[in-house]
């Protein structure tokens, strides 16, 4: 399992959890039972090829990257990692709605609602 330590933003060199994710997450957490994590994966499906799951879990496997951060943690498999190198999850709050974002940069194309891509 990879650890990325109560840093700053949560950083390692492949992936950063921005503050205000960290907080969303952390809140949804406190609801949870205690042990209770956010697995982020990516899978086939979408409109554009790939897109991004979101689930509860409370297990970990030992090749997790482990992003931890202000009472939240997060979870992204290694088989998932690769196409989310280099992202920012981040959390919005604006007129359109609540959600999480990831900002990419290796996906080529997006669909319109922003929750599939392609490489």
């Amino acid at each position: 399992m990879t650890v990325a330590a109560d840093i700053d933003h949560a950083e390692t060199a492949s992936v950063t959890l921005s503050d205000r994710a960290a907080k969303r997450v952390a809140a949804i957490l406190s609801k949870e039972a205690d042990g209770t994590m956010l697995r982020i994966s990516v899978e086939g499906g979408g409109c554009s090829g790939f897109q991004y799951v979101y689930e509860l879990v409370t297990t970990t496997a030992d090749d997790d990257l482990v992003l931890k951060k202000a009472g939240a943690t997060v979870l992204i498999d290694s088989v998932s990692l690769p196409y989310m190198e280099g992202s920012v999850i981040d959390f919005v709050d604006d007129l359109m709605g609540q959600a999480f974002k990831i900002d990419n940069p290796n996906a080529v194309a997006t669909c319109g609602c922003g929750t599939s891509f392609s490489v």
